[in-house]
């Protein structure tokens, strides 16, 4: 039998955490070294990207895959409801979510999306953006919404855990240096709101999720690349925006992903509570404005109830 399903097996047996650990493990079984370079695109629009299909074979799990796409755990699960996250089969079809439209926010620096666990990185005096998949505070520790900045960046940095953590794990030491025990990763910058930091991590299985105490974390590849091209000064946004809009070639498109909330629901159970989207028809005729009589009205209302994640043209 293969490696792959041995750890399949394993992570059956002993549950969830375990699973994403050793899937990371799997990870490098069956697809190699992850391509160390984010989605870049023009930047003309609000429209990025191109959506893109992976079809699975025996020993993939979504963690596999996301990871191989640099993409995150579970928008890749919110974008292929009822796909096995840990078993899904050969010859399943998956959709990438490698589309997206730009949030509602300056584009300068970095900003980053909570709902959508993206950061968008807009290179100084360019028209692209470099998107990244990011792993975000969970419930109760939050990652905090509003303007700020870099105000320093660390290679190879010290972990000091703060209170919060040690709270929750009074034996760790008072400092961890460089290394794989390091959560910080071998990078780090360090913003102006006090103790939260944009980082690596040496638990990439945690990107894509809400699973820090309020830090940005990113696979080590990416924050290898972002690290080289921002330092100290530049601005740092930080939105909630499950829902997007935007033009794009003459047509008007929709985004809908789950709420924060809702995320843990995919990643827990495979499904969401259902949640109606506070003033969306208003958003869209703001937004259609003279064109909206051409909104596909049910198309909306098919996004709005699926929250995938995926950018769908609601004009005809």
């Amino acid at each position: 039998m293969d490696a792959g399903y041995h750890i399949r097996r394993m992570g059956r047996r002993y549950g969830a955490g375990l699973r994403l650990a050793l899937a990371g493990v799997a990870f490098w079984i069956a697809l190699g070294a992850p391509p160390a370079t984010a989605v870049t695109t023009a930047a003309a629009g609000r429209l990025i990207g191109k959506i893109r299909y992976h079809e699975t074979v025996a020993q993939d799990t979504l963690l596999d895959v996301a990871r191989h796409y640099d993409l995150g755990f579970v928008e890749l699960m919110a974008a292929n409801p009822g796909v096995d996250p840990w078993l899904p089969g050969a010859g399943v079809k998956l959709v990438l979510p490698t589309a997206h439209l730009l949030p509602d926010a300056p584009h300068r620096g970095i900003v980053i999306n909570l709902a959508d666990q993206h950061l968008y990185f807009f290179p100084p005096g360019s028209s692209t953006v470099e998107v990244f998949p990011v792993g975000v505070g969970k419930e109760g520790h939050e990652t905090p919404l509003g303007e700020t900045r870099i105000v320093a960046k660390q290679a190879h940095p010290t972990w000091i855990p703060p209170a919060s953590i040690r709270a929750e794990r009074p034996e760790l030491p008072a400092a961890i240096g460089p290394g794989p025990d390091n959560p910080l990763g071998d990078f780090a910058l360090y913003l102006a709101l006090p103790g939260y930091v944009i980082h690596g991590t040496n638990k990439p299985f945690g990107i894509g999720r809400r699973v820090s105490h309020g830090c940005i974390r990113m696979y080590p590849e990416d924050i290898r690349r972002l690290f080289s091209q921002v330092g100290p000064g530049t601005p740092v946004t930080i939105v909630d925006q499950p829902v997007k809009l935007g033009w794009s070639g003459g047509a008007l498109f929709l985004e809908v992903g789950p709420t924060q909330d809702q995320a843990d629901e995919i990643e827990a159970h495979g499904t969401f509570t259902a949640q109606p989207v506070p003033g969306l028809a208003k958003r869209i005729a703001d937004a259609a404005g003279p064109a909206i009589g051409r909104v596909d009205w049910s198309v909306v209302g098919k996004v709005a109830r699926e929250r995938r994640g995926i950018p769908v043209r609601i004009t005809q």
